[in-house]
């Protein structure tokens, strides 16, 4: 309504108040006379009028007859019309003419949601959807008609997207998104709880007695670890399935115990790569069995093994060549492109999101490469008697610590250099210690965090090139560190995982191994470490007990932060053991009657 709409409707107001007035005036005696008055309406009980509908109310009173309850706007009319007899009708005809009209004048203003009459529901829509879950919900008090809007389907869909619940799900998936984003913020503040307070389950994943851990590795809660013996497993923690499955080589078997040592294993949502002592190189499809579809040789030792955490790209790193393989349209394996760099490669990491040629990135002493596919390797970084202590890669950008020497020593440093462009556009920190790891892609946005020889864990602010906080977080140096938005988890080489709440500065808890803590990796709900010994000693299991063993093997834990799991890992993992397994886990003992896992 506009200005002159809304003085002409106070006009016709103020007249017909009047009239009702001088009407109430004449027929108060003879409406006393006819009927008892009935009982008012308590102050406070029942809905409250307020505005127009407490004046109806006033009217409605002053025609011979209490306020009625308050009905939705469609009811109102016949509603009152039905409930009253000939008589009563005839009696308050003028209060029912009043009220009639008072009531299409608030049903013509509820009609305007927005600032124009005519907005169609798509274009308020769009208007909407740049409101977040707060401002969504003060809006849908409002009216009847933005909170129409306001819960609409497809922007609370949008909501649950956009913070990273159920990215694989449609919208025709559930039938309210609203309860869908409540339960999900939920669950998220109860596994923040949990991860504060180390609520949740650990289990030590199932070792090889004869043999030693070399390497560990992990995706989406799928870990890999090889042995001194060369067997190499692979353990899935989404399932709660520890007893984890070989994934067989094809070395004869004449001679048990002669196998090579498993320098490098890698592992992504499909593949699986396990890398030797002595150059040959095992592929496995997860999807297919525990056999290899693919070896692959060098003839020397190989001193690097990277796996593409998008697609089936592998990049390995022998003597003064760096190869990548990839399989063709028909599966068959192949080399997509070789590269000859002048010392031996120490780091080698796929770029992800490269599209059809894969890009990698490889350090070699001082020197650190850019290495394309259908492309000659070109040099990103070189400054004579700087070698590169540790590297991470993103899509865009790729991190990496230097170690300065010589005579004009200008601290250790972490370059960073854009990929697109070639060339370095950060360095960060200036610490005596060497950076022994660092975590460009896991980190938030504009953040990247670091650890060092000197025993602190740092955040990197890439927008200032400053140092947004450092954490004395261990004994010794730092070996393995990840963070999200958060939260920082770093190993120590004295075997210690500590959790920071890097918002408070606070360390939430930590725990403690023998060996340095090699792999560390988690997401909303789980953690994952590994601790693997420096020496690859391998001790009978015959002569040795066990406690004396364990010191020597490594460890790799699994924690689980969700409430639904506890209940399951309650047990203990002996009393997990199937029913045909007589041999006790982890332990020296028999099983007098093992658990039968049919019975649950």
């Amino acid at each position: 309504m506009d200005n002159h709409g809304l003085e002409e409707f106070r006009r016709r107001w103020q007249e017909e108040l009047a009239q009702a007035q001088a009407l109430r005036k004449r027929r108060r005696p003879e409406a006393a006379e006819r009927r008892p008055r009935r009982p008012e309406l308590a102050p406070g009980r029942g809905e409250q009028a307020s505005g127009y509908l407490a004046l109806a109310q006033g009217l409605l009173e002053g025609a011979g007859r209490p306020p009625a309850p308050r009905t939705t706007r469609a009811e109102r009319p016949e509603a009152a019309s039905r409930s009253r007899s000939p008589q009563a009708r005839e009696d308050t005809g003028g209060g029912d003419q009043l009220v009639d009209q008072l009531i299409r004048d608030l049903n013509e203003m509820d009609d305007v949601p927005f600032f124009d009459v005519q907005l169609p529901y798509e274009l308020a829509i769009n208007i909407f959807q740049y409101l977040d879950r707060k401002d969504l919900g003060r809006c849908a008090q409002v009216s009847k008609t933005w909170k129409v809007i306001a819960e609409d389907e497809v922007l609370w869909y949008r909501l649950c997207q956009q913070e990273g619940h159920l990215p694989q799900s449609s919208i025709s998936d559930y039938s309210c998104w609203k309860l869908v984003f409540q339960e999900c913020r939920a669950k998220e503040h109860m596994l923040r709880t949990n991860w504060k307070n180390r609520k949740g389950a650990v289990s030590e994943l199932e070792h090889i007695p004869d043999a030693v851990l070399c390497d560990v590795h992990s995706h989406d809660g799928v870990v890999i670890a090889g042995y001194t013996s060369g067997d190499v497993r692979v353990w899935d923690t989404r399932t709660w399935d520890y007893i984890a499955p070989f994934l067989e080589s094809e070395y004869e078997e004449d001679e048990p115990g002669m196998q090579p040592y498993v320098s490098f294993v890698r592992i992504n949502s499909s593949l699986a790569v396990a890398a030797y002592e002595d150059g040959f190189l095992n592929i496995w499809d997860l999807r297919t069995g525990k056999f290899p579809i693919h070896r692959f040789e060098h003839d020397a030792r190989i001193q690097a093994v990277a796996l593409s955490q998008d697609d089936a790209t592998i990049a390995t790193a022998s003597a003064f060549d760096v190869v990548m393989l990839c399989p063709d349209e028909e599966g068959y394996w192949q080399i997509a492109a070789e590269f000859e760099v002048q010392k031996l490669v120490d780091y080698l990491e796929i770029v992800p999101d490269t599209g059809r040629y894969p890009v990698a990135i490889a350090t070699a002493g001082d020197l650190v490469y850019l290495l394309k596919a259908e492309d000659s390797a070109r040099t990103l970084h070189y400054v004579y008697g700087q070698p590169v202590t540790c590297l991470d890669v993103s899509a865009s950008q790729v991190a990496f610590g230097v170690k300065s020497l010589g005579w004009v020593y200008e601290g250790n440093k972490i370059l960073v250099c854009n990929l697109e462009a070639e060339r370095c556009i950060s360095k960060l920190g200036n610490a005596l210690g060497d950076f022994t790891c660092v975590n460009l892609r896991d980190s938030p946005p504009n953040l990247m965090v670091s650890g060092n020889m000197d025993r602190r864990v740092r955040i990197h602010d890439l927008r200032t090139d400053k140092i947004a906080l450092s954490l004395a977080a261990h004994q010794l140096g730092v070996s393995s560190v990840q963070m999200d938005d958060w939260k920082i988890v770093s190993g120590g080489e004295e075997g210690l995982v500590t959790v920071w709440d890097y918002r408070m500065s606070q360390k939430l808890w930590e725990v403690h191994s023998r060996h340095p803590v090699r792999h560390i990796a988690f997401n909303s709900h789980s953690l994952i470490t590994a601790n693997v010994p420096y020496e690859r000693v391998v001790r009978n299991a015959d002569l040795d007990a066990f406690t004396t063993h364990r010191r020597h093997r490594g460890l790799i834990h699994a924690y689980e932060f969700a409430v639904d799991q506890l209940a399951f890992q309650s047990a203990l993992p002996i009393c997990r053991s199937p029913y045909s397994t007589m041999t006790g886990y982890s332990y020296d003992h028999a099983l007098s009657f093992p658990y039968d896992s049919a019975r649950e």
